[in-house]
């Protein structure tokens, strides 16, 4: 066998073994954690308030439109919840900053939308945990509450 066939058969044998090993744990933690961490950091002021789906929701005025939102963080030396967390504070970050230019007070309907698939649960978001990279994606509708 030639050299250059030598070691394409070697490479392709170390990219079997590689994608043998990739992770892509679904796992669920409580949304109430990440909130109590971001207010504590200071990430989240509390202006805006977090409703998963089929949690308990204050009385809606009006419904300012859907959104989605996508985080990832390097899990690289982190446990899987802290690395999920985080991921999860940056989607409530980003909802967050997003609701005060519509006007909202409140995220409704806040639900897990990992590869499109929605995981609707009252209290836990789903992250995506692999060997590299800890991702979260969430959708969720803005309100106003009364």
């Amino acid at each position: 066998m030639s050299m250059k066939k030598t070691a394409m058969v070697a490479l392709l044998a170390l990219g079997a073994v590689t994608a043998a090993h990739a992770r892509n744990d679904a796992l669920m933690f409580p949304i109430e954690d990440v909130i109590q961490m971001g207010m504590a950091d200071g990430k989240l002021d509390g202006s805006v308030k977090f409703y998963m789906s089929g949690a308990r929701t204050p009385a809606i005025a009006a419904k300012l439109g859907d959104d989605t939102s996508n985080k990832k963080t390097n899990g690289v030396g982190k446990d899987d919840a802290t690395a999920c967390k985080w991921a999860a504070l940056s989607a409530l970050m980003a909802f967050q900053d997003s609701a005060k230019q519509k006007g909202a007070n409140a995220v409704v309907d806040l639900h897990s939308f990992n590869k499109r698939n929605e995981v609707k649960d009252p209290s836990n978001f789903q992250c995506a945990a692999g060997n590299i990279m800890a991702g979260v994606t969430l959708k969720g509708t803005y309100a106003k509450t009364k």
